[in-house]
């Protein structure tokens, strides 16, 4: 069938359920790992899992282990707290410990180092909680 023969209407149409089957399909992806700080669902870390050593971990601050997709911190000298590095508002992964907040670059949520609550939304829900053991110098999963 030729353009000209085609009901302009139709085309139209046609062509605005391409576009949008497009858009639907970029947006799916938003969440997936596309470098830009998000992660995609992969299983999380088994426990005996060593993230690194204590003093990765600064005092007052904190280390994600995005690969582990655990966020380390230290809120006091020698106290040490894990969470989740994936963000309970859209799956981010976390990127930065700043300022006593793990923070989100996808929409600005950040949550506090000593306990994983949220300091600043979009996120509604704190961080999930992770066991540590700290043994010679380590962080291991628990």
């Amino acid at each position: 069938m030729r353009n000209e023969d085609m009901d302009p209407v139709v085309a139209r149409r046609t062509a605005l359920a391409a576009v949008g089957a497009g858009l639907v399909a970029g947006c799916s992806t938003y969440g997936g790992n596309s470098g830009s700080g998000t992660s995609a669902a992969a299983p999380p870390p088994a426990a005996g899992t060593e993230l690194g050593a204590t003093g990765d971990v600064p005092v007052g601050g904190g280390k994600v282990f995005a690969d582990k997709q655990v966020v380390v911190t230290q809120p006091a000298a020698g106290t040490f707290a894990a969470f989740s590095a994936i963000c309970t508002h859209q799956g981010c992964t976390v990127d930065a410990v700043a300022g006593g907040t793990i923070n989100c670059p996808c929409h600005g949520s950040k949550f506090k180092i000593a306990d994983g609550s949220v300091a600043n939304g979009p996120a509604a829900q704190a961080l999930e909680k992770k066991n540590v053991t700290v043994a010679n110098g380590k962080i291991t999963l628990a």
